[in-house]
C-alpha cells in the first residue's frame, strides 16, 4: 500500500527541475517561430504516411506515422498549464491542436480524394479499429496520458516516449476522419473522431492529474489564484464522462454483435450439416444477420435457419443469405492430348 506514495514522493518535481521540463513543453519568444516550423513538418509528415498507411491497411506505416506524430506535445502543455495554473499557456496549446487537427483533417481529406484504389470501410482493420471506439478505449488512453505525463518529467526514461505515442493514437484517427468525408460515410467519421476526442481528453485529465499529484505547482513556485485550475479540471473530467456514454453504449452493441455473430455461426453450420454447402461469413449489425455460403446446387429453406437462429438469439431478427455457386473443372496440362 506504501509503493504508490513513496513512488510519488521520489519522483515529484523541485524547483530546479521545472525549467527544464517547461522546454520540453513550451516554445515563447524566440523559440516559438522554430517550433512551430518543425510541428508543422512533422504533423505534414505523419499524417502523409497515416492517410497512405491506412489506405493501404498497412500497420507499419501507420506506426510509423504514430511514432513522429508530434500533437502529444501541445495537449500535455495544455495539461502541465492548467496545473500550474496558466491558462494563457493552456488557451495557446490548445489552440494549436485544434488547428493541426483540422490540418490533418483537410490534407488526409484532399489525399483520400486523389487516391484511385479501392476502399473497404468493412475490410480495411487500420479503419475498422478506428470507427467504433469502445470504453477499453478510453482505459488504455488514460493509461496512456499518465505515462505520458511520467516520461516528460523525467529524461532518465524519455526513451520510453516512441511507445506512448503508439499506444495512445492521435493523427491516425484524425487521417480516418478525412478518408470518412471524403467517401461520404459520416457515421464512421464521428467514431474516428470521438476516437481522437476521447484520447486527447485522456491525455488532459490523466496526464495533468499526475502532473498536479508530482508537485508541478508547488514546485514551480506559482502562485494559484481563484479557481480557474479547478474549474478545468472538473470541465476536462466532465468531458472524459461525456464521452464515456457512447463508448460504453458502442463496447455494449460489439459484445452483444460478436455473440449473436458466434450463435449465428453454430445454428448455419447445423442448417448445412449433411449438405455439399459450406459456410463462408457470418456478419451480424444490429439486427440483421447476413450469412454467405458457398456450394453446387440449392441451399435447405431459408425459413427453417431463421426460425433457429431467432429462438437461439432471443429476438427478431432479418436474416440475408447469399449463395456462392461452386463449380469443378479441369484443365488438361500442357503435353498433354485432348480427345481425338
Amino acid at each position: 500500500m506504501t509503493i504508490l506514495p513513496n513512488l510519488l514522493r521520489e519522483n515529484r518535481f523541485t524547483p530546479e527541475l521545472v525549467p527544464p521540463f517547461e522546454r520540453k513543453l513550451f516554445f515563447e519568444h524566440g523559440r516559438r517561430r522554430l517550433y512551430l516550423e518543425r510541428f508543422g513538418v512533422l504533423l505534414f509528415l505523419s499524417a502523409v504516411i497515416a492517410t497512405m498507411g491506412i489506405l493501404s491497411d498497412s500497420t507499419a506505416a501507420v506506426i510509423g506515422a504514430m511514432i513522429i506524430a508530434p500533437l502529444m506535445t501541445p495537449i500535455m502543455a495544455a495539461a502541465a498549464a492548467i496545473v500550474t495554473g496558466r491558462m494563457d499557456r493552456a488557451a495557446r496549446s490548445l489552440a494549436l491542436v485544434v488547428a493541426g487537427a483540422l490540418g490533418v483533417v483537410a490534407l488526409s481529406w484532399a489525399l483520400a480524394t486523389l487516391y484511385s484504389g479501392e476502399l473497404s470501410f468493412d475490410g480495411n482493420s487500420q479503419i475498422t479499429g478506428r470507427i467504433q471506439p469502445r470504453i477499453a478505449d478510453l482505459a488504455a488512453a488514460l493509461a496512456s496520458g499518465a505515462a505520458g505525463a511520467f516520461c516528460m518529467s523525467r529524461d532518465d526514461i524519455a526513451d520510453s516516449l516512441p511507445g506512448v505515442a503508439i499506444a495512445i493514437s492521435l493523427v491516425p484517427p484524425l487521417c480516418v476522419v478525412g478518408i470518412a468525408l471524403s467517401a461520404g460515410e459520416a457515421e464512421a467519421a464521428q467514431g474516428a473522431l470521438l476516437l481522437f476526442v476521447t484520447n486527447m481528453l485522456a491525455i488532459l485529465l490523466a496526464g495533468g492529474g499526475l502532473l498536479a499529484a508530482l508537485g508541478l505547482s508547488a514546485a514551480a513556485t506559482v502562485k494559484l489564484r481563484g479557481r480557474a485550475r479547478r474549474n478545468a479540471f472538473v470541465v476536462i473530467a466532465a468531458a472524459v464522462v461525456l464521452v464515456a456514454v457512447p463508448l460504453a453504449a458502442t463496447s455494449v452493441a460489439l459484445d452483444g454483435e460478436a455473440r449473436a455473430r458466434s450463435q449465428a455461426r453454430e445454428e448455419a453450420e447445423q442448417w448445412l450439416a449433411g449438405t455439399d454447402f459450406a459456410l463462408h461469413a457470418v456478419q451480424v449489425r444490429g439486427d440483421s444477420i447476413k450469412i454467405t455460403i458457398n456450394g453446387p446446387d440449392e441451399p435447405p429453406p431459408l425459413p427453417a435457419l431463421a426460425i433457429a437462429l431467432e429462438g437461439r438469439i432471443g429476438h427478431p431478427v432479418a436474416v440475408e443469405l447469399v449463395t456462392v455457386r461452386s463449380q469443378s473443372q479441369r484443365v488438361p496440362g500442357a503435353g498433354t492430348e485432348g480427345p481425338g
